[in-house]
């Protein structure tokens, strides 16, 4: 599935700046991280996530995305907390010698809701930013050339990995590897391993070389081929969701000192 955004991409939520979308992934995930009601994520989600994404028409895209990746993270959170989260009162039910306890349920719960609001921003952001806007953007601002790097690959991650894995798996049922129904994919993962682990390695050495060709790093200010338009009231918006963030952690730590 190609979870890259078109170049035909055209709604009010792809034409934002990109630093404006990295911000208000940011502070969602600050915000969902940082208030201790259970549910509290769940509402950030639905509220503010959800209809951006509905009005950037990504949805196709973004719901089988997330539930790839939130569903197991999900599920593997639960078993954890659920029968080994410590200084536990409430017994759900007993299986085996393992306890189900309810405690561990609520936090599962809680850090279940509040990935879930983590990722949710950052898909957004991934299926409706080109890298390079974004890189460009940060670059105008005057962020270092490093962290600029460090932040577009981090985003760029899925879809390379899910690109090179589509490719290896192409090229294995072309061999008559069977890769389709439940049982072909599991044997499938196996092979596709190394050339996934080894490939990734070689593109991080021509990335290096590229890198080095193009002067990465250097003091001088670069020319900019694209310019990434900007405005007050993104700007403005940008400020009134820092200010939100903060207003969280204030209110975390206010709530911790009590």
């Amino acid at each position: 599935m190609d979870i890259s955004p078109r170049a035909t991409d055209d709604s009010p939520v792809h034409r934002l700046n990109p630093l404006t979308k990295l911000t208000f992934a940011v502070t969602v995930t600050v915000s969902a991280f940082a208030l201790t009601m259970t549910w509290w994520p769940l509402l950030l989600f639905c509220a503010t996530v959800l209809p951006l994404v509905i009005i950037s028409g990504t949805l196709r895209k973004f719901a089988p995305m997330l539930l790839a990746l939130w569903v197991p993270v999900a599920l593997t959170v639960y078993l954890i907390q659920g029968f080994f989260y410590p200084d536990t009162h409430r017994v759900v039910a007993e299986i085996g010698p393992l306890e189900l306890k309810y405690e561990g349920l609520v936090f599962a719960t809680q850090t279940a809701l509040r990935l879930l609001a983590l990722m949710g921003g950052f898909f957004l952001l991934l299926l409706t930013t080109q890298p390079g806007a974004l890189m460009s953007a940060m670059t105008q601002r005057g962020m270092s050339p490093k962290t600029v790097y460090v932040v577009s690959a981090a985003l760029q991650i899925a879809p390379a990995l899910t690109t090179r894995a589509q490719g290896i798996m192409h090229a294995q049922q072309a061999r008559g590897l069977p890769v389709t129904g439940l049982r072909g994919r599991v044997r499938a993962l196996v092979p596709m391993a190394g050339p996934l682990i080894l490939g990734a390695l070689t593109e991080v050495g021509d990335r290096a070389v590229a890198m080095e060709t193009r002067g990465f790093g250097t003091t001088r200010r670069p020319t900019y081929l694209t310019e990434v338009s900007d405005t007050a009231t993104q700007r403005v918006a940008r400020t009134v969701m820092g200010l939100c963030a903060l207003a969280a952690v204030v209110t975390n730590v206010l709530g911790v000192l009590r």
